[in-house]
């Protein structure tokens, strides 16, 4: 196994040595994939999605060496004509060994744009950008699966940030993806997103193309229990003391947030105390605080007043279920119910404020620390 200087991952995946639980989730997730069903799988941002994805890959390979598993993160593109070339770039070549196969199979499926192909300068692999028009990209999808399907090797493929397809300018594209998707038996798909209610609108609206087509799981905290014996095995192999009392100030202080506890025991197991106690434990979330000051406060200066209030008020509950009760409302001197939900969706909309099962919370937990110590 790999071994790395600090084993609280706060970017990445390595292998299951640096993968806190997660076994429920793990199992549930290669057991949907191996027997044919694709799966939805939706949590906040930063509550370990993309790891749990690459450590059922690393198991479902494991197990399979002929397994092809790929996985892509959309969210940084804008229309249909992007996706297609992130997903291409993802895809082609991957289910050929060589070269001089790579070049033969796709020379024979896709006949729409541009191949071109290079040697990547330190592996010397084969490097493949497509190259089309934007009246061809239908077509071009079309190939990649048509390319796909007709592959000898069982896929998995997981499409980070899904939601974002729902921002493309393009019409039908939700419709067009499922009507290639159901022709690949040999391809599993698990759609990831971060934006509830928008994958909810793809998955459960009967309306919609993809209903009922997936199934569902939801990723929630880490339980305390099993993150601490984690958290208490890595600190103990590197002499450092961890009390199961101090490591519940971590937990409960960013509510078991997955990427904010790791972040947090990353920097303390960096520090190499003989023992964390909850002075070392507050300076570490001071300090943590204060780097990210300059970035909390400019974000915080783009809201409204009526934004801006409204968020304080969220922070200093920590969650709130009734966002128009009248108490709520009347503590924090907020102004209508119609001006809090219009302030409320942008917060949603531009990741400041998650909607949890027990009610909305700033997505940030170290911004939300930050923004109760304002007035």
């Amino acid at each position: 196994m790999k071994k790395i200087n600090n084993p609280f991952l706060v970017y990445g995946y390595v292998n299951p040595d640096y993968f806190c639980d997660r076994v429920s989730e793990t199992d549930r997730l290669i057991s949907a994939l191996k027997n044919g069903r694709n799966v939805t799988l939706m949590s906040q941002r930063r509550m370990g999605k993309t790891g749990l994805i690459k450590n059922a890959f690393y198991h479902i390979q494991e197990n399979d060496k002929d397994a092809v598993c790929i996985y892509m993160d959309i969210f940084s593109t804008n229309n249909l004509s992007e996706f297609v070339g992130v997903f291409g770039k993802s895809v082609l070549g991957r289910l050929d060994t060589t070269s001089q196969k790579v070049v033969a199979a796709l020379k024979g499926f896709l006949k729409s744009c541009r191949l071109v192909l290079s040697a990547d300068e330190l592996t010397g692999s084969p490097q493949l950008k497509l190259d089309f028009q934007p009246s061809d990209t239908q077509s071009t999808l079309e190939e990649i699966f048509d390319y796909l399907s007709h592959s000898d090797k069982e896929c998995f493929i997981a499409i980070d940030e899904f939601q974002q397809i729902t921002e493309y300018p393009e019409k039908g594209v939700e419709g067009l993806l499922r009507s290639l998707i159901q022709f690949c038996p040999n391809v599993h798909f698990i759609f990831s997103g971060s934006k509830r209610h928008l994958m909810s609108d793809i998955f459960n609206s009967a309306k919609r193309p993809f209903y009922r087509s997936t199934e569902t799981l939801s990723l929630t905290e880490i339980p305390f229990e099993s993150y601490y014996q984690f958290a208490q095995k890595w600190m103990n192999e590197a002499g450092i003391s961890l009390s199961e009392t101090n490591f519940q100030i971590i937990y409960n202080q960013v509510n078991g947030h997955t990427w904010h506890v790791q972040y947090v025991l990353n920097k303390l197991y960096g520090w190499a105390p003989e023992e964390l106690n909850e002075d070392l434990i507050r300076q570490c979330f001071n300090e943590i605080i204060f780097s990210e000051l300059d970035k909390f406060q400019q974000l915080y200066d783009t809201l409204s007043e009526n934004q801006s209030l409204l968020l304080r008020a969220i922070a200093k509950e920590k969650c709130v279920n009734a966002i128009n009760a009248s108490g709520f409302i009347k503590k924090y001197n907020l102004k209508t119910a119609s001006s809090i939900n219009t302030a409320l969706k942008h917060l949603v909309d531009k990741d400041y404020v998650y909607r949890l099962k027990d009610g909305y919370a700033v997505s940030d937990h170290f911004m939300r620390l930050w923004l109760q110590t304002l007035p």
